[in-house]
């Protein structure tokens, strides 16, 4: 799993009152109900980087057991948001060791006064290895830098008002440096921005509760099937109603009990943006609860999003709804100015009208899993996602240990449970660009994968290689091989016209040997934006557009036998560590960094337009739902 520069934990403030670690169990998105409310903590919250050297500082005098500011200076540091380029002080940009955060909230009095509420305190992402207190009690701790983990805090605000919540962070243990610095070594080319990235808040439920909800899909002729599973906490007595319900709010199929199966007839499909005329059709799955206590009757109600879809896979295609499926899409990065992967609702609709004025029907949560609000959005549009994991960086032997597989595992748990239920996630992707050339790389990879399709049965799991096709020992047992390469960039710098020879018979030699459909992960070049050059050289817009333009007469050939998809390197600019080889970050991206177009983009718009209207099928949906994105006249 990805480790760098700090990352983000959290703490409250004092009592003496022991508690768990992270929770076990579910992990639903956390939705106002009659029986639920929630309560937001983003906003300003008090900041402290510990720069005392490796000695933490803030552990030995216990820091979290005070106001944060009795401690020494603090700053004002946004929620969400990565803290380090929103200063200016230098040290802190790349900070490598432990910062702490800390935020005073009043609760409703109800909170507190009714024991039949359980208050629970959910962290979206904290970067990378967190530490939760509240009022000076250890509640939580979590390793993982981009899935939300959370504690259950009722006795404690139950016994008094919650006073405070320090958050601190950790990455990599920084390396020493000859002259006595220390830096912090990392595998990957993104900066390893740290903080409380993504919502925090606090919900409540009942103490007997809905504690996860699992649905798969499937379709029998013009028949939907639903089938559910539900988990309920706090009680062993209790009854279950769940009820389907369509767009516009009726019923259309409903049942009893902690699993079974619901059939909608004449269905309305979940397809991708621009496949179909309604695409990305969201039916809501609502669960009703109802036990009999000591105390009286307890009632728990929630509402789950659902999109009834299949995903398949053959020897040459990808398939959704039983209909030959092509990505083209893009890669990306959660990073912007100042906010660095802080989440930001602005600049996430942003990017989706982006996508979908490019033509673009997928992504890859390249290089790790975005926030859950990005993929609501994915299933509201219909944009199709590669779920990937954090294992970018695994790079050395070491890192195949028993340790890191097992940990790999845990993350993949993780990922699973937080996304199983959202219809736009159609395959999962374990890790990106490993040395799985590497001995140990078959037993790791064997395992890993089979513990992702013991997890979830319904969808294939790939990882993203740039790894020989002979050497490659990993790819054996993937469903989908998804390759990088970057001919023409990387090596054979400048020289254009060895491009469709290098692909074709790299694509050759991947389907010869594994007989599995082919997705072109990443390819690209880096351009600096406003850089002309005729005829093109490199770093120069039109050298990225005719690289992509050789790249894509391979494609049209492929795609036609056993490719089945292709993603750009990448969305957008993004930040890197500083090197020779980055001019203020990786250039790469078919939009600046602020979302301004290269002309690639334009290249890439009229092409996945084309794309898609190759499909008879799209031709109507375009017409009638995307008229105003498409740059052809339908």
């Amino acid at each position: 799993m990805s480790r760098g520069p700090a990352g983000a934990w959290v703490a409250l403030g004092p009592l003496l009152w022991t508690c768990g670690l992270a929770l076990e169990g579910g992990m639903l998105y956390p939705r106002e109900s009659p029986s639920r409310e929630r309560k937001d903590l983003d906003g300003l919250w008090s900041f402290r980087a510990d720069f005392s050297d490796g000695r933490r500082q803030g552990f030995e005098q216990q820091w979290y057991r005070a106001p944060l500011r009795e401690s020494g200076p603090t700053l004002d540091m946004p929620v969400p948001s990565s803290f380090n380029d929103v200063g200016q002080d230098r040290q802190l940009r790349s900070f490598v060791g432990w910062v702490w955060y800390e935020r005073e909230a009043t609760l409703p009095r109800r909170w507190s006064q009714d024991p039949g509420t359980r208050v629970v305190l959910r962290i979206g992402s904290a970067h990378y290895y967190a530490i939760v207190w509240v009022n000076g009690v250890h509640v939580a701790e979590h390793e993982g830098g981009h899935l939300p983990f959370e504690a259950d805090i009722s006795k404690l605000v139950q016994s008094g008002p919650l006073s405070s919540c320090p958050a601190l962070c950790s990455p990599a243990p920084p390396a020493p440096h000859p002259l006595g610095f220390r830096l912090g070594n990392t595998y990957f080319d993104f900066f390893n921005y740290a903080g409380l990235h993504r919502p925090v808040l606090l919900y409540t439920t009942p103490t007997t509760y809905i504690d996860d909800i699992t649905v798969t899909t499937g379709v029998d002729q013009d028949t939907g099937l639903v089938d559910y599973q539900i988990f309920v906490q706090g009680s062993e007595h209790f009854q279950l109603e769940v009820y389907l319900l369509d767009e516009e709010g009726k019923v259309v199929a409903q049942g009893t009990g902690s699993q079974g199966r619901l059939q909608v007839p004449n269905v309305h499909l979940w397809w991708p943006y621009l496949m179909h005329e309604h695409p990305a059709y969201l039916y809501s799955l609502e669960v009703r609860l109802t036990a009999q206590m000591a105390a009286g009757p307890v009632s728990d109600f929630y509402t789950l999003p659902v999109g009834i879809r299949t995903v398949a896979v053959t020897e040459r295609q990808f398939l959704i709804n039983g209909k030959p499926f092509y990505f083209h899409g893009v890669n990306k990065h959660e990073d912007a100015d100042i906010r660095g992967k802080g989440f930001d609702w602005p600049l996430l609709v942003k990017d989706f009208n982006l996508l979908r004025w490019l033509g673009a029907n997928a992504f890859r949560t390249s290089h790790y899993p975005y926030a859950e609000e990005v993929m609501q959005l994915c299933d509201r549009y219909g944009i199709v996602v590669i779920d990937e994991s954090p294992g970018v960086g695994i790079m050395l032997v070491q890192s195949y240990s028993n340790v890191s597989l097992q940990h790999h595992l845990e993350v993949m748990g993780e990922l699973v449970r937080r996304d199983k239920n959202h219809p736009s996630v159609v395959m999962w992707s374990v890790a990106n660009e490993p040395t799985s050339f590497l001995k140990p790389a078959a037993y790791y990879f064997k395992t890993l994968i089979a513990h992702t399709k013991a997890l979830d049965p319904s969808r294939p799991v790939t990882f993203v290689t740039n790894s020989n096709y002979e050497a490659d020992l990993g790819a054996p047992y993937v469903d989908v091989i998804c390759v990088n390469s970057y001919y023409s960039w990387y090596h054979d710098y400048g020289h254009m016209e060895v491009i469709q020879l290098q692909l074709a018979t790299e694509f050759e030699n991947w389907y010869r040997t594994y007989q599995k459909p082919i997705i072109q992960s990443e390819y690209g070049a880096e351009t600096i934006a406003g850089f002309h050059q005729d005829p093109p050289l490199m770093f120069s817009e039109e050298y990225q557009k005719g690289l992509l333009e050789q790249y894509h007469l391979v494609l049209d050939q492929k795609r036609k036998e056993y490719v089945v998809g292709e993603l750009i390197w990448n969305f957008a600019d993004f930040m890197t560590d500083q090197s020779p080889q980055r001019a203020v970050g990786n250039r790469k991206g078919i939009f600046t960094r602020q979302r301004q177009p290269k002309a690639a983009a334009f290249l890439l718009r009229e092409r996945y337009w084309k794309l898609a209207n190759e499909t008879g099928h799209h031709r109507s949906a375009a017409k009638s739902q995307c008229l105003e994105n498409s740059p052809f006249a339908l």
